[in-house]
């Protein structure tokens, strides 16, 4: 008897070939067979002529979604169908969560097997878990399918019918989703009150004292009996010191003051206080929670981390890494308490094994927590991992096995000291035992926050001692606008108001960007001009659809159609039809909206105009009877737009670029500009014969009436060339670039290395024999690592049409082909070592033509009419 077993990826077809019999046959689906489709081309040409063909949903009949196979599964679909010939059984083993339920059920729609159908569910592919899975086969759950269908045909329904209207309404290419649009709001809202935000300044004392030849700091609290203001006393949404506050207020000449007042007096401890404290060790990860931490510790953003975490888990590694829970297996207790005695030692050990309850607001999954696969875990240096794959399997190895540790025990002191009529505060910590710290310490999106967990040491203090005080400085503060959103923390504002499912979280940012909503800036989401006025539309006609608590609520349906606890088809109709459905609210908006209002976005204090063009984002003022307008840079961020700013880009526009100076050498005018991508100067001007003049960008941080002439020509002689590699006799160059100065060894054909300049180096005297030096450095890589330049595992020879290289290189998901700008993965089948040249550009080709292709599909406009023709419901076909 031979059994067919299909799964998703070949990855987890490889590894779970070791542990089934060898009459087992293992495949993959590569992901979805089906979907609803991506455009007007995939649309069959019995249902073009429906009113609902393109939106891919029959809305007039009971929302029946009209699937096809994509042109990119057709050959996968047939090969699967011809093993299925040839088996006796099929075994459903694609992922134990809905979207994993959702592809076993098409699969089993469009095969449509005549042999004995199992589902198996697994949450680790180790021999003991598929063994037992092998045994526990069980029917596909429709009520996790009706709640995977019933999400997708919202997201299509929100998307496809809100889209077309902003495209309208506001500019073409612009997208609308269900949680998409709740994301880019939190994004606006913070930016808002960035924009908001008015700086205040406060100022304290800090003393360095010293006891016994100790050396300690003290910091200023109370003056005559009055508590000290300090950043707790300030609205982090405005700045200003919250009303009603009985606290002193010190500016810079009262804080100078009293410096000199109190300096050569006595200072006398009065109080002192021990307070001993522990401190318990973080839940294993969710999936929401390794994102956040990922992106901490790592630098990694939510989908390269999935991308990551999801070949640890097809290759073995770890448990399913798409699960809402922080449970822990019995075995996998046992296995962390067995690594903490052998590694750390008895003492380090939980008393009693922890378990953890999930406390996210809709949490879902019934798997375990994200943790190291099998009965026993394997330490991170013995898995024979590297890189980004070692370091994230560690991350996960350590916050599982710190879950079983003993908790740190802390004792927090604290000392008072007076003199005169000011107090001064020491705080001490000292950790008495290390417990979980040994193994881990949980990071934070706030820096400061991480000195927490450090050991600050006073000298022993007592009521009476008088310390010398060997330094006091005034010290100057101002409030901070609220820190922009960083992935980490957009994740879990989302999680944590129930938003969408932590699984979708990285697509979700990955749109946001990609779609012109928001800037990746400093590891920090910038929100555009764009995002704005989107937001501003959605907030005036449609509330309900960027409102977190209305999709919260969405979510906890989801949860109930999974758990058979509500009826999808009722949940559809309300959402879309009716005279408060989504499909109605739109076709009244669509005449109620003005173009021209919708395409300007709403600035507090400003004395222009800011709209969405064709060509981007700008201000506009009416100037007598004209009207003037002038493009916004791409670096300026809605909330840095202030009226000087504004001012400077309208007289740009109105008198010219300002003149800095004339070149020294050509006599040419320099000027200073403001383009698309921030302030350049400009060596002469544009004419017929000169179309391109040299240009060159500000470094960051300098504005543009800070430039000197002595700069600007500086600044215009970039590129500027050192001299040749001893060992190459390439060139090498110092140049600006968008983060930073930066040198560069440039072999032609062979590439380039580049070396960012340290703090100390100076852009324009670094020397040849510096670059060297900072050239033979190894690159920083990923999370402060290093990497050296990557070499390929393999030469294939030419491509045939441009002579360049084609390689294969090894990548942080596996060996890759690559020609150019173009990467391939490696056929199927196919190793380093049997790859040849031919079926390397055939796949480079695949590559190139599916790119192509998906490039031509989304830029077709969908029509999304959904006008009823009958009350009739009449049943479609799914194909």
């Amino acid at each position: 008897m031979s059994t067919l077993v299909i799964v998703e990826s070949p990855t987890k077809a490889r590894t779970i070939r070791n542990y089934l019999p060898k009459d087992y046959r293992v495949e993959a689906s590569m992901g979805h067979v089906r979907d609803l489709p991506a455009s007007a081309d995939e649309v069959p040409p019995t249902f073009k002529d429906k009113d609902w063909a393109n939106l891919g949903v029959n809305v007039d009949h009971n929302f029946e979604p009209l699937y096809v196979v994509p042109k990119n599964k057709k050959k996968v679909v047939k090969e699967l169908q011809e093993a299925l010939k040839e088996a006796d059984q099929l075994i459903l083993a694609t992922d134990e969560d809905r979207e994993g339920e959702s592809i076993s059920w098409h699969l089993m729609q469009l095969l449509k097997p005549k042999v004995p159908i199992k589902r198996m569910v697994f949450h680790e592919i180790t021999r003991e878990a598929i063994q037992k899975a092998l045994k526990n086969c069980r029917d596909i759950n429709d009520n996790l399918v009706h709640a995977q269908e019933t999400r997708r045909i919202l997201d299509r329904l929100v998307g496809y019918t809100l889209s077309p209207l902003l495209w309208k309404k506001i500019a073409k290419g612009l997208s609308a989703g269900r949680v998409q649009s709740v994301a880019v709001r939190l994004l606006v809202e913070r930016e808002r009150e960035r924009r908001a935000f008015k700086t205040a300044s406060y100022w304290d004392l800090k003393a360095i004292l010293e006891q016994d030849k100790s050396k300690f700091e003290a910091k200023l609290i109370t003056l005559a009996a009055k508590k000290l203001a300090t950043g707790a006393d300030f609205d982090p949404k405005t700045g200003q010191l919250f009303p009603k506050r009985d606290v002193v207020l010190l500016n810079e000449a009262q804080a100078t003051a009293l410096k000199e007042r109190l300096k050569d007096k006595t200072w006398t401890v009065i109080n002192t206080e021990e307070k001993p404290t522990t401190r318990k060790p973080a839940p294993p990860f969710t999936t929401s929670t390794l994102q956040q931490e990922s992106n901490r510790k790592m630098g990694m953003g939510a989908k390269e981390t999935m991308q990551i975490a999801q070949k640890l888990y097809e290759e073995g590694y770890i448990t399913y890494m798409r699960t809402d829970s922080v449970h822990l297996s019995d075995e996998a207790i046992a296995a962390a308490r067995s690594c903490v005695e052998q590694m750390y030692g008895t003492e380090y050990l939980s008393p009693q094994p922890r378990q953890y309850t999930t406390k996210s607001k809709g949490a879902q999954e019934a798997h375990e927590a994200i943790r190291p696969a099998g009965n026993e875990f394997r330490i991170p240096r013995e898995t024979g991992l590297s890189g980004v794959a070692l370091g994230l399997y560690d991350l996960i190895w350590k916050r599982t096995v710190a879950s079983q540790m003993a908790e740190a025990r802390l004792t927090q002191i604290t000392v008072i000291t007076q003199v005169e009529d000011a107090e001064f505060r020491s705080s001490g910590k000292q950790i008495d035992f290390p417990g979980f710290f040994r193994a881990y310490v949980e990071g934070t999106d706030d820096p400061e926050a991480a000195l927490e967990d450090q050991e600050v040491i006073l000298p022993p203090l007592k009521v009476g001692d008088h310390p010398s005080c060997k330094q006091l400085d005034a010290l100057g503060h101002e409030t901070q606008p609220p820190a922009r959103y960083t992935e980490a923390s957009l994740v879990k504002t989302l999680e944590s108001e129930g938003v969408g499912r932590p699984s979708t979280y990285a697509s979700i940012i990955g749109t946001i960007v990609e779609r012109g909503y928001a800037q990746m800036r400093n590891k920090t989401l910038v929100p555009t001009f764009t995002a704005f006025a989107v937001v501003s539309l959605l907030e005036q006609h449609f509330p309900d659809l960027v409102n977190t608590g209305f999709t919260s609520k969405m979510e906890q349906t989801l949860d109930d159609i999974a758990s058979g606890e509500a009826k999808w088809l009722p949940y559809l109709q309300k959402f879309y039809l009716g005279e408060h459905g989504l499909e109605n609210q739109v076709k009244l908006r669509e005449h109620e909206i003005d173009p021209s209002n919708a395409k300007m976005v709403p600035l507090e204090n400003l004395n222009a105009t800011v709209k969405i063009g064709r060509f981007g984002p700008y201000v506009e003022v009416q100037n007598g009877e004209e009207v003037v307008t002038a493009s916004i840079p791409t670096e300026l961020t809605p909330a840095d737009l202030d009226p000087e700013k504004v001012e400077l880009l309208l007289k740009q526009k109105t008198e010219g670029p300002e003149k800095v100076g004339f070149h020294p050498e050509t006599g040419e005018p320099i000027y200073m500009l403001i383009g698309t991508y921030g302030p350049y100067v400009q060596l002469g001007e544009v004419t017929e014969e000169n179309k391109k003049p040299k240009r060159g960008s500000l470094p960051k941080g300098v504005k543009p009436e800070d430039v000197t002439l002595e700069m600007a020509v500086n600044l215009l002689s970039l590129p500027r060339t050192l001299g040749s590699h001893p060992e190459t006799g390439a060139k090498i160059q110092v140049n600006l670039g968008r983060f930073g100065p930066y040198v560069v060894h440039d072999q032609g054909k062979e590439g380039k290395d580049y070396r960012s300049l340290k703090a100390s180096d100076d852009l324009f005297t670094i020397t040849l024999e510096r670059a060297l030096e900072l050239l033979s450095e190894p690159k920083k890589g990923r999370g402060g690592g290093r990497s050296t330049t990557k070499k390929p595992l393999k030469e294939l020879g030419l491509h045939p049409k441009d002579n360049e290289p084609v390689n294969i290189y090894d990548g942080p998901y596996g060996a890759y082909v690559k020609h150019g700008k173009t990467n391939a993965k490696m056929p199927e089948g196919e190793t380093p070592d049997t790859l040849t040249l031919e079926k390397a550009l055939e796949a480079l080709a695949t590559k190139t033509t599916t790119k192509k292709s998906t490039s031509t599909s989304t830029k077709k406009s969908t029509s999304t009419s959904t006008k009823k023709t009958t009350t009739t419901r009449k049943k479609t076909t799914k194909l």
